[in-house]
């Protein structure tokens, strides 16, 4: 894959948008991967016990997931040298079913002297926003 020419980037552009899928069997293989095996990402009775609406995905599921955007429009997973977000609300995993997690990249800031470009994030699940302030410095 090609990387983007900087040169042509404006801040505004949007890069591309795409949809994250997660159902519990997906919560289930973080969990062992990850070794969060907190009973709110995949125990209803426990999650709502806990003031949750139900099960929630894993926030650095969610924040590793979504920056693949960016990644893929770079070209490289090794071009990104920054990243950031803060949690702003669960995303809640039914069952059965799947949480959608809408995400829409912009360009938020060139630096041609440094090359690198600022990615802004919005990330979203039914329109409200799950992700707040999330901005990846990319090398380009």
């Amino acid at each position: 894959m090609s990387r983007p020419d900087i040169a042509t980037l404006s801040v505004g552009d949007v890069i591309g948008s795409r949809t994250v899928t997660f159902d519990r069997a997906a919560l289930v293989r973080y969990a062992g991967a990850s070794g969060d095996l907190n009973p709110i990402h995949w125990n209803d009775k426990f999650a709502k016990s806990a003031g949750l609406p139900g099960v929630i995905a894993h926030g650095m599921l969610t924040m590793g997931s979504v920056v693949g955007l960016v990644e893929d429009w770079a070209g490289d997973p090794g071009a990104v040298v920054d990243y950031q977000t803060r949690f702003t609300k669960p995303v809640e995993v039914p069952n059965p079913g799947t949480a959608l997690i809408e995400v829409v990249g912009t360009v938020g800031v060139v630096d041609a002297e440094a090359g690198t470009v600022r990615v802004d994030l919005a990330v979203t699940v039914d329109g409200a926003k799950v992700l707040g302030r999330t901005q990846v410095l990319v090398r380009l």
